[in-house]
């Protein structure tokens, strides 16, 4: 018969940091579209997986001389291999024992909402009555906290006690009926410290809106993010200004390098998602640095992440002179 433990022992030989077991009767009332039931309706089990983000990989951002990094192994390069391999691995061994599983990685680029979670107009249409338009998309960082991994931060991040704000996700569902891990009711993570909103290079993190939602009796809540801000920031451009013409991003031309892009024009992404240049400035790396100062995180290191002023990139003056300056 196939325990809990079984598949906790295997998932983690096959690469996982950590893994937990939800019941589905946890998604009672979730919206149809983010249902895990509308996926698989005999659905019993869903098991959620955290992938650390290398600390490491994060030290070329934070020195400012090597950016690809962290979009290729700490971002794109878990997403598109490393966490699919072994989620596909640890599917076969449930289906193994004669229980469907699906796995689910970070990646859902045909579902049927935005960002925003509102259905995309005119992209696809349920097949039959009381079925979800496809694809449907289950909220993973609300998984990973009905699954008992951790909480959601103000930043919205998934935070664990293990690793901060350092991980990717994953789910597995499997009509294999599972003993739950209950609900994380740990020391709270986030102190809401804030440094996530004053660290942002975007200013995308809200401090007067927040969203609020009621999940299996629990109540969370986290800011609420400006998407169009934050995916700018986040490629290291900022808006040009009245009279300026930007190259920063290809086909546009109201787009320069901001002061954390060493970039005059975008890099190429790597693994099609991984153009991540700020580095989460502050959704992770100040609120890593914040937690592991108070000593509440389980991946301890030997020496402090931040050893040196942070850099800025002062575009307006001459290329000898225009980075190594301190915030």
């Amino acid at each position: 018969m196939l325990t809990s433990e079984d598949v906790k022992k295997y998932s983690k030989a096959m690469g996982a940091d950590l893994v937990g077991i939800g019941s589905v009767d946890r998604w009672e009332g979730a919206p149809i579209q983010m249902d895990p039931r509308q996926i698989m309706p005999e659905v019993k089990s869903v098991i959620a997986f955290a992938f650390r983000i290398m600390r490491g990989s994060l030290r070329g951002i934070e020195e400012g001389t090597f950016f690809s990094n962290y979009s290729s192994m700490g971002y794109g390069g878990l997403n598109w291999l490393y966490i699919p391999h072994a989620m596909i691995n640890i599917a076969k061994f449930i289906e193994d024992e004669g229980y469907e599983a699906i796995p689910y990685g970070h990646l859902s680029p045909w579902r049927a909402i935005d960002h925003h979670g509102n259905l995309r107009d005119e992209y696809s249409r349920p097949v039959a009555p009381g079925r979800a338009a496809p694809d449907v998309m289950v909220h993973l960082r609300i998984a990973s906290f009905l699954c008992g991994l951790g909480e959601i931060g103000y930043s919205k991040l998934f935070l664990t006690p293990q690793f901060g704000p350092r991980q990717r996700l994953g789910i597995i569902l499997t009509d294999a009926e599972l003993e739950p891990d209950p609900i994380y009711d740990g020391p709270q993570l986030c102190d809401r410290c804030m440094l996530c909103v004053s660290e942002c290079p975007a200013n995308a993190i809200k401090t007067d809106e927040t969203v609020k939602v009621t999940i299996a009796g629990h109540d969370l809540e986290w800011g609420d993010i400006d998407l169009e801000k934050c995916r700018l920031e986040f490629r290291g451009g900022i808006p040009t200004e009245d009279g300026e013409k930007g190259e920063y991003l290809s086909g546009r031309d109201d787009v320069k390098p901001g002061p954390i892009s060493p970039f005059y024009k975008k890099p190429a992404n790597v693994y099609e998602y991984g153009e991540g240049i700020c580095g989460g400035k502050g959704c992770i790396r100040a609120c890593m640095i914040h937690l592991e100062q108070k000593g509440v995180i389980g991946n301890k290191f030997h020496e402090p992440f931040r050893r040196r002023k942070q850099w800025q990139v002062d575009w307006s003056v001459e290329p000898d002179t225009a980075t190594g300056g301190a915030e």
